[in-house]
């Protein structure tokens, strides 16, 4: 999507920079038209690595159809993600690339208009929604991973069936049946399309199939609000249906829809990448795979799993590494609406600013040995000193992701009723190569096998 068309649909936008307003900052334009695009799709992690290396943590990149500049490290997280003085905008850094698929979801929202939404959508994570998620999740998990056994699997689809299936029970509150597939589909070409080197939906185009899914999508939520608005569901849709703001007006319907279509995305996308690597990295350190098992084993089995998820300490670590070494979002986009300073350099309104989390999540001065799976990072120990924007796979600052417990929780439940059923196996090589943009996930599936454990 062109910025003139972006502008246009949101005329509060800051105009396109003039031509080289960011040639004072170290970088590379790359090719005519397409820019540094396909180098940074084929590896980005190399890309960013090499790039930082040549000009250092302050550069300029055009890629996906902009120009910007990337601000690597713990410090320029703090600056960007904080944003203390509300310099950076959410709204205009995801624009160029979601807007026309996941227009007004909430990482497209700044401010108080952000705010408000969030407080409005924050009713369904709290404690008493939680514990029937819990139990919802508890329950959708015991019977998908009891069906596993023996077998080995590409995980990635496993779980990512599972994790849809998840999202239906908790945000909509109902199987999704004969649609499942559509719909899963529909979520798959819509991230495709996010990083789409053709921005336009024109025919043929990644893009369109993206824009057809959204509408799909949308089709698909506002069928059901009316019914939602009356009812007394207890999951996600329900709650957002029946939630006011600080008016007591209810939401729109094309809010909802939008809210649903996003966060549906983030909850079900976003953890089937978690919990590939995590899987993966349990599979390649045995000696992990057994300490979790028994941290799971030492739970009192006369109480519900779901009462004692907080006593999964070192599972809890555990999740927090494989989230460091590969972050389900791994930059995030900005774009400046004042002046600002960084790392020597002036940067002017209006640039779009990128922080490389999967970069700063692999500095050595941070986490030694960064190739090293090693949960113990994250005792309280270890982390102390530790700058606090270091680990940043949740975001930060009013943006901080608004499902961060809710994936915390389903990465326990799951982790636990694995490792009391299985040894998790997988031969060598599964998983080395992966696609990163727009989420990572392993491009042969993560073949694992479960081995069921003896008897005791």
């Amino acid at each position: 999507m062109s910025h003139a068309m972006l502008q246009n649909a949101s005329p509060h936008w800051l105009p396109r920079q003039l031509k080289g307003a960011l040639d004072h900052i170290p970088g590379s334009n790359g090719l005519p038209f397409v820019g540094n695009t396909f180098k940074l799709l084929a590896d980005p992690i190399a890309f960013s690595e090499g790039m930082a290396a040549r000009y250092g943590p302050v550069y300029r990149n055009r890629a996906l159809g902009g120009t910007g500049v990337n601000l690597l490290g713990p410090d320029a997280n703090e600056l960007v993600l904080f944003d203390r003085d509300k310099v950076f905008s959410s709204e205009q850094g995801w624009g160029p690339l979601l807007n026309l698929l996941f227009p007004r979801g909430l990482m497209l929202m700044d401010f108080d208009k952000h705010r408000a939404d969030r407080k409005t959508l924050s009713v369904a994570f709290k404690p008493e929604p939680m514990r029937h998620y819990a139990t919802e999740l508890d329950a959708g998990i015991e019977a998908a991973v009891g069906s596993w056994s023996g077998q080995t699997l590409r995980f990635y689809d496993a779980v990512k069936k599972l994790t849809l299936d998840l999202a239906a029970t908790s945000f909509l509150g109902v199987p999704l049946g004969a649609e499942a597939d559509k719909i899963n589909q529909a979520f798959v070409d819509e991230v495709q399309a996010s990083v789409s080197p053709i921005r336009k939906p024109w025919p043929g185009t990644q893009m369109r199939k993206g824009v057809s899914a959204r509408a799909y999508l949308i089709d698909f939520f506002e069928r059901e609000i009316p019914a939602r608005r009356t009812g007394n569901g207890q999951d996600f849709f329900s709650q957002f249906c029946r939630a006011t703001d600080d008016d007591g007006a209810p939401l729109s319907a094309l809010a909802i829809a939008d809210h649903m279509n996003f966060l549906m995305m983030a909850a079900h996308d976003t953890i089937t990448s978690s919990a590939t690597s995590l899987v993966m990295l349990l599979a390649r350190n045995p000696d992990w795979q057994e300490g979790l098992r028994e941290e799971v084993a030492a739970l009192d089995p006369a109480m519900p799993l779901t009462e004692q998820l907080d006593r999964l300490v070192l599972t809890e670590y555990a999740f927090k590494e494989s989230l460091r070494m590969m972050p389900p979002v791994p930059s995030i986009p900005r774009r400046a609406l004042k002046d600002f300073s960084f790392g020597g350099y002036e940067i002017p309104a209006g640039t779009n600013v990128g922080v490389g989390i999967t970069y700063t999540h692999r500095m050595a001065e941070h986490w030694p040995d960064p190739d090293r799976f090693d949960p113990l990072r994250f005792t309280p120990e270890a982390s102390k000193g530790r700058h606090r924007f270091a680990w940043v796979p949740f975001g930060g600052g009013a943006h901080m992701c608004i499902g961060l417990h809710f994936a915390t929780m389903q990465m326990r439940l799951l982790i636990a009723h694995l490792l009391t059923r299985y040894r998790i196996e997988a031969a060598a090589g599964s998983g080395d190569a992966w696609q990163v943009f727009p989420i990572p996930r392993p491009k042969d599936g993560l073949p694992v096998t479960f081995v069921p454990l003896a008897s005791p």
